[in-house]
């Protein structure tokens, strides 16, 4: 039995291995979904932003797509299974084939570490919104290196933008925003799905935002547990305060006075930029929340409802003093996301207690699209 489904699996991989480019169809419709790898024609986005998918598997006997629903794919004679999905929001979306009951990613498109696993995912273009488009601009850097963290005794993953002009101008030092992730998702988040660098290459360009360098952090801290409240924090806060401020100030041209440091995420990561930069802001000068739970609106199963005071003591009740610290409490999240009265709702109770805070929604759901609008809002107003 063990053979026989080892057997299986590698027969399966084989099949779903027979690239998509292998079928040809004159003229296609639509257009090649950018996230296909080489010449791959499939995934194709229609002009109504319906997708086509398709993939070669002819030994399999069934296969479905999962794109949030789950489509059913039809085989011709020649083994090529295609669907045609319902028209899809702009932004990036993760999907997967399910082929003989597997969940595997498609060939012939990019992967991406999301939902925690090694994910496809397709763009949905956005008419009219190019600032995260490529342009003939200085362009900045990300590197990739690693830090040692003294709390996980282990070497950890981290992405750094130094922006353009960094190698040459060596006595020039930068603010610096340390973003973060969400859930099921990494280090690779922002750096790849949320377009960091390109963002930052053509706010800058444009005069709109400050040269910075941007810090992108493997969030997934934990010590036995945890949890989306202020204790559960505690790993993080500490991975962040004690492991990668020190080795990026050690190492990069940083500047290190309270306002010109700042910190952002969206969902876990909104509220992991919720409790590190609110109760350290001798250290954050600026705080961004992205479509965090933290306020509520998602399946919280007995837990009480969100009290900022307790979280943040003195929050609400001597807010000028958190007005007096930062320069900017940004918040944002997407109109078509569950959250969106929770966070209305707590956004009413700062102002009327009179906390500055600058808040924004976008277009869409819980996903990407709204995360790059978040940071290319955010990034406008930093360090001003």
């Amino acid at each position: 039995m063990k053979h026989n489904a080892k057997s299986g699996l590698f027969i399966l991989f084989l099949l779903v291995a027979l690239s998509n480019a292998a079928f040809s169809q004159n003229p296609l419709p639509g257009i090649a979904a950018e996230t296909n790898i080489n010449a791959n024609s499939y995934p194709r986005i229609l002009p109504d932003l319906r997708v086509i998918f398709g993939v070669k598997a002819p030994d399999a006997q069934r296969v479905q797509l999962d794109l949030g629903k789950k489509y059913d794919m039809q085989k011709d004679a020649d083994g090529f299974w295609t669907c045609t999905t319902d028209p899809q929001d702009p932004g990036f979306h993760y999907y997967f084939l399910i082929v003989d009951g597997v969940s595997v990613s498609d060939p012939a498109s990019e992967s991406f570490y999301g939902c925690g696993r090694m994910s496809s995912a397709i763009d949905i273009p956005e008419a009219g919104c190019d600032f995260y488009a490529l342009r003939d601009v200085p362009h900045g850097v990300i590197r990739s290196t690693n830090y040692y963290s003294k709390q996980t005794e282990s070497w950890r993953p981290i992405n750094i933008y130094t922006p353009p002009g960094y190698d040459k101008d060596l006595n020039k030092k930068y603010p610096v925003l340390y973003i973060q992730h969400g859930g099921g998702e990494d280090h690779r988040g922002w750096a790849i799905q949320g377009k960091t660098a390109i963002i930052l290459d053509n706010l800058i360009a444009e005069g709109i935002a400050e040269k910075m360098i941007v810090v992108i952090a493997n969030g997934n801290v934990s010590r036995g547990g945890g949890g989306y409240n202020r204790k559960g924090m505690e790993p993080f806060i500490d991975e962040m305060t004690k492991n990668i401020i020190p080795f990026v100030e050690a190492n990069y041209r940083a500047l290190t006075d309270q306002k010109n440091r700042a910190i952002a995420g969206l969902s876990m990561g909104g509220g992991q930029a919720f409790y590190t930069g609110l109760q350290n802001t001798a250290l954050f000068g600026s705080v961004g929340i992205f479509s965090s739970g933290i306020f509520g609106g998602i399946s919280t199963q007995g837990a009480p409802a969100f009290d900022a005071e307790k979280e943040i003591p003195g929050l609400l009740t001597n807010s000028k003093k958190f007005n007096e610290q930062l320069q900017l409490l940004y918040i944002s999240v997407g109109e078509q996301d569950m959250r969106i009265n929770a966070t209305r709702k707590q956004i009413g109770i700062f102002k009327e207690q009179g906390l500055n805070v600058t808040f924004e929604t976008f277009p869409g759901d819980h996903e990407w699209q709204v995360w790059r609008k978040s940071l290319h809002s955010m990034a406008s107003k930093l360090f001003k």
